[in-house]
């Protein structure tokens, strides 16, 4: 506590972040961790050279064991809990990737001017919203359409 000053922020400024956050909220941030150095290697090329070699080698080995019933329970076994894990793995990438696009898009849409903000947070719409402005969206998408058609005519006929 001697590097601590009297409100339980260090001496630097900063809060004591290993102290305030709770177990689940470290267990979150070291699974994006592990997911993320996770998915970069397991989303090479080598990784897909190597699923290939294990694939041969249990193929190889099956005159071996006389391609027996646990023999083929190994590779479903495997497989079979991989696709569960990478599940889970893929999901965690999914949604930081939709997140950071959204923030992203967020930014735009705030620093375009004439934008509409109320498309920021686009993502928490109901259904029902979303509905209403996908039709929305469609009447200014037909109307932008007969506008260029009549400009397209007004071209026509000055040129002539």
């Amino acid at each position: 506590m001697a590097n601590k000053t009297a409100n339980g922020r260090k001496k630097n400024g900063k809060t004591d972040d290993c102290d305030d956050r709770d177990f689940f909220c470290r267990i979150r941030d070291a699974f994006g961790i592990f997911a993320r150095k996770t998915s970069s290697v397991l989303g090479s090329a080598w990784a897909f050279v190597c699923a290939i070699l294990i694939i041969l080698v249990w193929a190889l080995t099956g005159p071996t064991f006389h391609y027996s019933d646990t023999w083929q329970l190994i590779i479903n076994t495997g497989t079979t809990i991989v696709t569960f894990l990478m599940v889970f793995l893929i999901q965690n990438t999914q949604n930081r990737d939709a997140k950071a696009v959204h923030l992203k898009l967020d930014e735009l849409i705030r620093a375009v001017g004439p934008a509409r903000n109320k498309l920021v947070d686009l993502e928490k719409m109901s259904d029902d919203e979303l509905k209403n402005l996908e039709q929305e969206f469609e009447k200014v998408r037909k109307k932008a359409q007969g506008a260029k058609k009549e400009v397209e005519e007004l071209k026509t006929a000055a040129a002539k």
